[in-house]
């Protein structure tokens, strides 16, 4: 059974700094692309962020220079650290593994950036 677990989101002001991480089971994870997604209300889901088997990075612009995705494919494990946060960074972040045909979603973690 595939699990992926994020964790680290919450309330924070502009300017400041979030790390979110997301836990991974049941896949054979240094294999997987994993990436870091977003979404706000009305809107379609959006990439922020990928970090592929061989640690290649790809950001979106908006979020390029600010963010940082790594992985630690001893704990089987990706996070992404959030630096220099706006207002219009608040979404629910989900967590995705790809690899070939296959591609799982966590449940989502809510980021709100907020005075």
């Amino acid at each position: 059974q595939v699990q992926l677990v994020e964790s680290g989101g919450g309330l924070v002001q502009p300017g400041g700094s979030l790390r979110l991480s997301c836990a991974a089971s049941g896949i054979l994870f240094r294999t997987y692309t994993m990436g870091w997604y977003r979404q706000t209300p009305g809107k379609q889901r959006e990439l922020v962020a990928h970090i592929f088997s061989n640690n290649n990075t790809d950001y979106a612009d908006s979020v390029e220079g600010r963010f940082t995705i790594y992985r630690d494919n001893t704990r089987n494990m990706v996070s992404l650290q959030m630096n220099s946060l706006e207002p219009e960074d608040t979404a629910v972040y989900y967590c995705n593994a790809f690899w070939d045909y296959r591609s799982y979603w966590g449940q989502g973690t809510q980021v709100t950036v907020s005075s």
